[in-house]
């Protein structure tokens, strides 16, 4: 074959390919506020995304939802709730097709061992993944940033912050609460100087990090007092370092 055709094949090849949409997930340690929803809503694209939220950690907690629908009143966005307690009586759509159908996910705080043991149950786990291939944002707070990466320290059990483990769409470890609850920081800097944690991301109350393709795209923050850091070992000790953040008003 002339060169001129192998060329016009490959240019055929690459007007045809799809090459898929940018990856973004969006956690942030703490604290539901309009100012990541606005992050929120550019990472969409949409003028009025539509974004759902997900109270599965706080088990459906009408408190966490009147919350969101007030947080949302006066932004640009088409909002809707996900509940994990309901029936084929009264939902007649699965969840694949409620989650894959919004721009935007965002996952509130609450119990994440719980709400991560529901989610397999119901496949919401295998609907979250084909969210994020489908360039739906994912995003949250607490229980709703912990839940995308690999593992991280929870309270979800009795007596003492443990391990638990996430979903993994983010392959690295991560605290949230970093400095607004005393035993976070210690407890994980052990367990990644014992080899249970990987490197990875710890973020204080209303700081986040947005990332892309599964890397660190920004860092944002409501203040200078509010971090995020990576935290790692190097020459067999803890390493943490605090990751410069763009302040968001």
């Amino acid at each position: 074959m002339k060169r001129s055709g192998i060329l016009g094949l490959l240019l055929l090849f690459l007007a045809t390919v799809s090459f898929g949409q940018d990856q973004y997930i969006f956690p942030y340690g703490g604290g539901q506020n309009k100012l990541f929803i606005n992050e929120i809503i550019k990472l969409t694209g949409k003028e009025k995304p539509k974004i759902c939220y997900l109270p599965t950690a706080s088990g459906d907690s009408e408190r966490s939802i009147i919350r969101w629908y007030d947080l949302v009143s006066d932004l640009s966005v088409e909002p809707s709730v996900q509940r994990v307690w309901i029936s084929s009586y009264n939902q007649k759509k699965s969840f694949e097709e409620v989650l894959l159908n919004v721009d935007a996910i965002v996952v509130g705080g609450g119990n994440t061992l719980n709400m991560i043991a529901i989610w397999k149950a119901q496949g919401i786990d295998v609907a979250l993944k084909k969210a994020l291939e489908k360039g739906i944002v994912l995003a949250g707070g607490s229980a709703g940033s912990l839940c995308w990466f690999v593992n991280g320290t929870t309270d979800s059990r009795p007596g003492e912050l443990s391990v638990v483990e996430g979903l993994g769409f983010l392959d690295y470890s991560h605290s949230p609460h970093y400095a607004s609850e005393e035993y976070r920081r210690p407890l994980y800097q052990k367990n990644i100087k014992n080899g249970i944690f990987k490197a990875g991301y710890a973020m204080d109350n209303y700081s986040g990090i947005i990332f892309k393709n599964g890397e660190p795209f920004r860092v944002v923050s409501l203040g200078d007092e509010y971090n995020c850091y990576f935290v790692s070992m190097k020459d067999g000790e803890v390493v943490e370092e605090k990751l410069k953040a763009e302040i968001i008003k």
